[in-house]
């Protein structure tokens, strides 16, 4: 026969069961309305995040404009001196080779991370291989 845990009432009347039970509903209403002002932390923070993503794609389209009205002034400048062609070719070969290596630059970049993350997964299964065997 099991036997029932002791309730010693209080001045006020609550029992230690009932306060257990008064203090489990307070922790779950928190944890309600802590997970209601996340969600809503988060919706701001989408909002502002999506109205950046709109000025940010509006201000690359608008330089990518100007840079594209640069560029044809450079070639119509150089046009003054020299072939209109040979303007072009000359704009177009310096503007390739500012992009080919920003583009390098940027792959050697990405590379690197992801090889730093690589080193990290393995690094953490020789430790989980580690732990598994002492533990054993």
């Amino acid at each position: 026969m099991a036997t029932q845990p002791a309730q010693f009432p209080r001045e006020d009347g609550a029992t230690t069961l009932g306060l257990i039970r008064h203090l489990m509903e307070d922790l779950a209403t928190l944890f309600r309305q802590e997970m209601a002002l996340a969600r809503v932390e988060i919706s701001d923070a989408l909002e502002r995040i999506t109205a950046g993503v709109g000025s940010i794609a509006t201000g690359a389209f608008l330089l990518l404009a100007g840079l594209m009205v640069l560029l044809a002034s450079a070639v119509l400048g150089l046009a003054i001196i020299m072939a209109p062609w040979l303007a072009a070719l000359i704009v177009g070969v310096v503007v390739s080779a500012i992009g080919a290596i920003a583009l390098a630059v940027g792959l050697k970049a990405i590379r690197s991370a992801a090889g730093k993350t690589q080193r990290s997964a393995e690094s953490l299964k020789r430790d989980k291989e580690v732990l598994t065997r002492s533990l054993s």
